[in-house]
């Protein structure tokens, strides 16, 4: 198991944990109170007369310089008891959710909301906004269906200034329903990419730590791979692939292309990366290969040279890095012979990758994929990474979206990184031979 980064929940649950609520109100949500100061005006609007009673001195109290809000909160009541028509619903709506908002009381703040949307008063450009204050509002009281409710009411009418889809997988978290909250929120980038909307990296962090603490790998290395095609760090390369290591359930041959990628990608971080990168590549077979990595993880200070593992592997490594330079023209001549089989091209393309001769290791590979019997995504995932290690870009992500069935998330990772260099022009990191 290797040392995975957690990301910490609240740099990236902005607006979920705990809400400025304190939003005010514009446009016709706001500056209700002038309305019953003069009957003319009052007569224009369809207030009824027991309302105005009630609300007026209350109205009074809370505008006033020194507001009364005792007497704010005594005559709720009998506010809402005098309500009959919708304007009398809205102006009672927006007086109590000033007050809640006053008080910083959420539940009169979302009560005052609730009576406004009600009313169907509210300006149509302003519902959505309404209903993603609600959802707020109903976050911060526990309330996760209710947020819900609002949250999707804020998506329907067209909320699209803060990020109310994300909120309401975070109300799935809250309930501890996680593969439910991974599930929307999985579908919520979805449709947010669909439509050509930026998604906030914020969220792909979120759905990758909430992922893999609740161990559902599948989509946990989902939103890995996303993470490093936008954000392709040490960091996040270590988390994408560590995933994979964990959760994969790969043979030994499938860890050796993780650790590879992850020793091209710099995320190397740790005694146990570098340990199971030895033992995947195995001295006997890929000398050269766990030389140079015996090299850098005592370089990079990770490795102990007088460690017992350690020593035994470079030892190992170091007797046989003559004899199997010497046999690379001897296995490249049997692979390129008509008998040859796929395992012999397989093993000639295996060596001249560890001896960093990508040319001649695809070329290799290619002949193993002519044979019969050959492993097919084993050998289409190495002919891919010799391609990558050439720089040919193109012709790698074409062979890496050949690959299906277990392979495929590998493959799905090492596409991002010939992705990520041909855009961005990375220097290829391929491996650096020993001297023999």
């Amino acid at each position: 198991m290797f040392p995975f980064v957690c990301f910490n929940a609240s740099n990236v649950r902005r607006a979920c944990s705990h809400f400025a609520v304190a939003i005010a109100l514009t446009g016709a949500a706001a500056g209700i109170s002038p309305i019953f100061e003069t009957p003319a005006y009052a007569q224009k609007s369809e207030y009824s007369k027991g309302f105005v009673g009630a609300y007026q001195p209350v109205n009074e109290a809370f505008v006033a310089e020194e507001p009364d809000l005792a007497t704010v909160k005594a005559g709720i009541p009998a506010i809402v008891a005098a309500i009959e028509t919708q304007d009398d619903r809205f102006a009672a709506g927006n007086l109590i959710y000033n007050y809640g908002a006053k008080v910083k009381d959420l539940e009169t703040q979302r009560q005052g909301l609730g009576l406004m949307l009600e009313s169907g008063k509210v300006g149509e450009e302003q519902v959505s906004l309404f209903n993603f204050i609600g959802g707020q509002l109903s976050f911060n009281l526990n309330d996760y269906a209710a947020a819900r409710d609002y949250l999707q009411a804020a998506i329907d009418a067209g909320y699209s200034s803060d990020d109310a889809g994300a909120l309401i997988a975070e109300t799935y978290f809250a309930e501890e329903r996680d593969q439910e909250g991974i599930d929307y929120l999985t579908q919520h980038i979805a449709n947010k990419r669909a439509a050509g909307e930026t998604v906030d990296k914020a969220w792909l962090e979120r759905g990758f730590a909430k992922a893999y603490n609740a161990g559902l790998g599948t989509a946990a290395a989902d939103f890995g791979a996303q993470l490093v095609a936008v954000d392709p760090t040490p960091t996040t390369w270590g988390n994408a692939i560590g995933v994979l290591r964990i959760y994969g359930e790969y043979d030994d041959q499938a860890i050796l292309d993780l650790m590879r990628l992850a020793d091209r990608e710099g995320s190397l971080k740790t005694e146990r990366d570098y340990v199971d990168y030895i033992e995947a590549a195995d001295a006997r077979r890929l000398p050269a290969e766990v030389d140079q990595i015996v090299d850098e993880g005592i370089e990079a200070g990770l490795l102990k040279a007088d460690d017992v593992f350690v020593a035994e592997a470079k030892s190992i490594a170091s007797d046989r890095l003559e004899t199997d330079k010497s046999d690379l023209p001897d296995l490249a001549s049997d692979a390129r012979a008509a008998s040859s089989t796929a395992n012999t091209a397989m093993a000639a393309g295996d060596a001249f990758l560890s001896w960093d001769d990508p040319a001649t290791a695809e070329e290799m590979y290619k002949i193993a994929l002519t044979k019969a019997d050959v492993d097919t995504p084993r050998v289409t995932t190495r002919l891919g990474i010799a391609q990558a290690d050439q720089g040919k870009w193109a012709e790698a992500q074409e062979t890496f979206s050949k690959i299906e069935g277990k392979r495929a998330p590998i493959a799905r990772l090492w596409t991002i990184h010939a992705e990520n260099h041909a855009s961005g022009g990375a220097e290829v990191a391929g491996a650096t031979s020993p001297e023999a």
